[in-house]
C-alpha cells in the first residue's frame, strides 16, 4: 500500500502526487495518509487529484482515517465528504437541504 511520507506540502506534491497516481494505476484501492503530519492546502488538492484518478479507472479509493491536521483542513475547504468518499452535493439545490 502506498503511504506517502510525514510531509505533504507545495515542497513535494508534486512528487506524491505522481507517486500516488502510479499506485492507483497499479490498482491500489487505498493510500495510507495516516502518518501525514505536515500538511498544507496541496495535501488536499493531492487526495482530491488522487480520487478524481481512481473514479476514472471506475474505483473507489479509500484514505483511512485522516490524520487531524488534514481532517481539518479538508473542513475548512469543505471538501471532508469528497475526501472520505460519501457522494457530494449534485446540485445547489442539494447543497442547500
Amino acid at each position: 500500500m502506498f503511504k506517502p511520507g510525514a510531509s505533504l506540502t507545495f515542497t513535494n506534491a508534486s512528487t506524491v502526487l505522481r507517486e500516488g497516481l502510479s499506485a492507483i494505476a497499479a490498482g491500489q484501492a487505498s493510500i495510507d495518509v495516516s502518518e501525514v503530519a505536515v500538511v498544507d492546502s496541496s495535501a488536499v488538492a493531492t487526495l482530491l487529484a488522487w480520487r478524481r484518478a481512481a473514479a476514472g479507472r471506475g474505483a473507489v479509493l479509500d484514505f483511512g482515517t485522516l490524520p487531524a491536521n488534514l481532517q481539518s483542513l479538508a473542513d475548512l475547504y469543505g471538501v471532508t465528504a469528497l475526501l472520505q468518499g460519501a457522494a457530494a452535493p449534485t446540485s445547489a439545490t442539494d447543497r442547500h437541504h
